[in-house]
């Protein structure tokens, strides 16, 4: 629980990382920044996402079409707030000179995407519309 702490300082205080053991070469902090941003890339895209299924497929039942749309969103959210933690995570491992965390958040992300798009293709088999 005090490492979570501490690492939720360094999302708004990236500063402080400094203080953690030597600075590593450059190439792998900004390997790690663009990492970062391939994250929040893919956040944004499921964002996006969730949005573009409750906004352009109104003639979905209510249910299944909340449902997805808060699937993909909650996914969203959850990807961008893991993004800054595992880049605070991979920044402290490198200054300490320690092995990169493992992380088993891209199972989660896989399979919350992959449970949508198993809904997408029963809505598209099975034409759940609300009958307008």
């Amino acid at each position: 629980m005090i490492d979570f702490v501490k690492d939720v300082r360094l999302w708004f205080a990236p500063q402080r990382v400094r203080d953690e053991g030597e600075t590593p070469d450059y190439r792998f902090s900004l390997a790690n920044e663009r990492t970062f941003l391939a994250w929040i890339r893919t956040a944004l895209a499921l964002v996006g996402g969730g949005f573009a299924v409750d906004q352009f497929l109104p003639d979905l039942r209510w249910g299944v079409r909340v449902g997805m749309s808060l699937a993909l969103l909650a996914v969203g959210a959850a990807c961008a707030l893991r993004a800054v933690n595992h880049w605070v995570k991979c920044e402290r491992a490198m200054r300490r000179g320690e092995d990169l965390p493992i992380s088993r958040f891209p199972v989660v992300l896989s399979l919350g995407v992959g449970l949508v798009a198993v809904a997408m293709v029963l809505v598209v088999l099975l034409g759940w519309t609300s009958g307008r």
